[in-house]
């Protein structure tokens, strides 16, 4: 089941993201929480029988990046380990893709380079996502040619998909 957030999920989430061996996101999901209350963020959370498996969030405009001030922003794409590979990930885009083709033509995402990133790289391009053509962003800037970076979390490739009203 998708639903949206509630406050009670954090601590689920927190507990997730520890077993996995990250750091709890506390404030981060609470800002989520109070933006999704303002009507500025929308987070759409997997409900497992009672479990959170996973969650995704869409900003009604993209912040950074090219299609910034332009289009919806797929963001911050999570499921946990313990339920990948059974189709939680496609349902919670699905989710977030029928909210954002009631808000514009298309949806933006940026996904970032590491190999930590693969899965989710594969599934946005099976789904139909394209590179914008900026090349590679890195801490919210274009990253010119010989540029130095760090293959870290702020380095990504920004993409959109085409949507249509009964885009699943």
């Amino acid at each position: 089941m998708i639903r949206a957030m509630r406050q009670t999920d954090i601590e689920t989430i927190n507990k997730h993201f520890t077993a996995q061996g990250w750091a709890p996101r506390t404030t981060v999901l609470e800002r989520y929480l109070a933006e999704q209350q303002a009507g500025i963020r929308q987070t759409f959370v997997a409900d497992q029988a009672g479990d959170v498996a996973g969650y995704v969030t869409l900003l009604t405009t993209a912040r950074t990046g090219p299609f910034a001030g332009k289009l919806p922003e797929i963001s911050d794409f999570n499921v946990f380990t313990k339920f990948q590979r059974h189709g939680i990930g496609n349902t919670l885009l699905d989710a977030a893709e029928q909210a954002a083709a009631q808000l514009a033509a298309a949806v933006s995402l940026g996904v970032g380079l590491h190999a930590g990133y693969g899965p989710a790289q594969r599934l946005y391009v099976k789904r139909g996502y394209v590179p914008d053509g900026s090349g590679v962003w890195y801490q919210d800037k274009p990253l010119p040619m010989n540029a130095p970076s760090r293959n870290d979390d702020n380095l990504a490739l920004y993409m959109s998909k085409a949507l249509t009203p009964e885009t699943n």
